[in-house]
């Protein structure tokens, strides 16, 4: 049965798509006084400070991916932080000139962050238990409401190990700013890439992101205090997801919070005034309509299991894992005659398979429903020409069948399920399907992200976000592929949809691009400066309150 809100986003999906004779609607022009303000605070909280980091986790860049080896750390406010710093946290601060702006662990969109996190936390040896959220810019906990001991042990006793919840939102206004009536897309890829840095991080310590996916978003509403919050108009976080951090030992967990947890919840008190982040936020009354049609109801919740192939070979990163997560960053320009050799490509690729027990997609959002259209350009060892990553095995015949008829479909690697559709140079074709954005053409290679749509949404309007979901949290991984192997890579949320279809010979809504990405050797702009991720934090935590004030408007 088709679900009653498939219409729904059927019309926002292609009302956004980009064509050659027209974008999506936005603004048109970038209003810089009514920008919204990068982070959150809530006023009125008691704020907890988080300790930095003194060592990184020893782990080598293959662990990320690998956590059988690692020992589950205990849930200790130290480590709680660590794993907020290698997800959430700054990376870095670039300025130019008098322009100064940051740089998180995790990409965003146009750098504008509409992802939010909050924490539900035991007691530890110095932070009480509580629902707090976490505010990346001075790195410190702000507490919404305090969880009682009572509450707390049936959480535990629910779950049946010890650990703690970490909450997602978004906060479309962020984004619509600058892309309009696109944002709802940039926002859930924005989400996918920040589950994606907490699930890799987390294995650092031993532990594993769960997606508790039976959740509704009303549940989730009430577990974060959502529905309790006095919210700016237009400002409003709404929910995404909430995951569980426990052991990665800890088998059975459940995916749901039982009725007598939600009413606990629901009855608490909750503190704190969210910040003011614009003057005058525009009402893209299209977003917030999609995003009520496609709320998640309460489910039955799921296990997936994806296989356990062993990864291909992989080349040595003289980066640690930690490394490699605070180097990442977006490039905005390619070396045109850098190339890649196949063996690394293949094994960047090879990252973006679901495996059980190897994070980020064994958080378990959802069933696989993206596959990779790349376009090679400069791998040494394969000749140029488009190429598809297949990463379902059992679709294949269901891609064969929509796709055009005059693909070679030719196997890559025994290794890896790639296939050679066609050869030749199409960086002219890359480059105008991704809005003529050279850093497609120029890279080594750029891909879309293909996905079984229909089949995904039809039965399922909610499912439409997962997808993009699935496609950040895609992209996530590439991001630290290529950082590992001295390269790196850049999201493109614009590129002309239909184009992009056509050249597949896909006309209906079966099969649909949701992101774009591209990978090659960057070129630094020397005009740019860096600084420390927190060095506006003297002696860790000077004058936090002047700099909340400095950056609210």
């Amino acid at each position: 049965m088709q679900d009653r809100f498939y219409p729904d986003v059927i019309h926002y999906h292609d009302r956004t798509k980009h064509h050659y004779h027209r974008y999506a609607r936005s603004a048109g022009r970038m209003d810089w006084k009514n920008q919204p303000v990068p982070f959150r605070f809530y006023e009125d909280t008691v704020r907890e400070p988080l300790p930095f980091l003194q060592t990184d986790p020893a782990a080598t860049h293959e662990e990320l991916y690998r956590r059988s080896n690692r020992s589950p750390a205990p849930f200790t406010r130290q480590n709680i932080a660590g794993l907020l710093e290698l997800s959430l946290g700054l990376s870095a601060w670039k300025s130019l000139g008098s322009s100064r702006w940051s740089l998180r662990m995790n990409p965003s969109s146009g750098n504008l962050h509409p992802t939010e996190a909050h924490l539900v936390v035991p007691a530890t040896e110095s932070l009480q238990s509580g629902l707090y959220h976490y505010n990346s810019l001075l790195h410190t906990l702000e507490r919404r409401a305090l969880v009682s001991p009572q509450l707390w042990e049936k959480i535990e006793s629910h779950f049946g190990t010890g650990g703690f919840l970490i909450g997602l939102s978004s906060i479309f206004w962020r984004e619509s700013w600058k892309y309009g009536e696109r944002a709802f897309r940039y926002c859930n890829h924005d989400a996918g890439h920040a589950l994606a840095g907490l699930s890799l991080a987390a294995g650092l310590w031993g532990w594993r992101f769960r997606c508790l996916n039976a959740l509704s978003d009303s549940e989730i509403e009430i577990i974060l205090g959502f529905d309790r919050t006095k919210w700016n108009r237009l400002e409003a976080e709404h929910p995404d997801l909430i995951g569980f951090v426990g052991s990665q030992h800890a088998t059975d967990i459940s995916r749901a919070v039982p009725e007598r947890v939600l009413q606990a919840f629901g009855n608490m008190s909750i503190d704190g005034r969210p910040n003011r982040l614009s003057r005058e936020p525009v009402d893209w009354k299209i977003i917030y309509d999609t995003a009520e049609a496609t709320r998640k109801p309460h489910t039955e919740e799921q296990r997936y299991s994806y296989g356990r192939q062993p990864f291909t070979g992989q080349p040595e990163s003289a980066l640690a894992a930690p490394a490699v997560i605070r180097r990442r960053r977006s490039a905005t320009a390619f070396d045109p005659d850098a190339e890649i050799d196949a063996g690394g490509f293949q094994a960047m690729l090879d990252k973006t398979l679901p495996r059980d027990g190897c994070p980020p997609f064994d958080a378990q959002v959802g069933e696989p429903f993206l596959h990779l259209l790349i376009f090679v350009h400069r791998v040494k060892g394969l000749e140029q020409g488009l190429y598809f990553l297949l990463r379902s095995p059992d679709k294949m015949q269901a891609v064969r069948d929509a796709f055009r008829s005059d693909f070679l479909w030719k196997p890559v690697s025994t290794a890896l399920p790639l296939y050679l559709l066609q050869t030749g140079d199409l960086r002219y074709e890359s480059t105008q399907v991704s809005c003529h954005q050279e850093i497609a053409g120029e890279s080594a290679f750029s891909l879309g992200m293909i996905a079984e749509f229909d089949a995904a949404v039809r039965l399922a309007a909610y499912r439409y976000r997962q997808l993009f979901w699935e496609a950040g949290m895609i992209g996530h991984v590439l991001y630290l592929e290529a950082e590992a192997q001295g390269f790196r890579g850049t999201g493109i949320g614009c590129y002309f949809d239909d184009p992009v279809h056509s050249l597949i010979g896909v006309a209906d809504h079966s099969w649909q691009s949701l992101y774009h990405f591209t990978v090659g050797r960057p070129v630094e702009d020397p005009r740019l400066t860096t600084l420390p991720a927190y060095h506006h934090l003297k002696d860790q935590r000077q004058s936090g309150k002047q700099q909340a004030q400095r950056t609210t408007l």
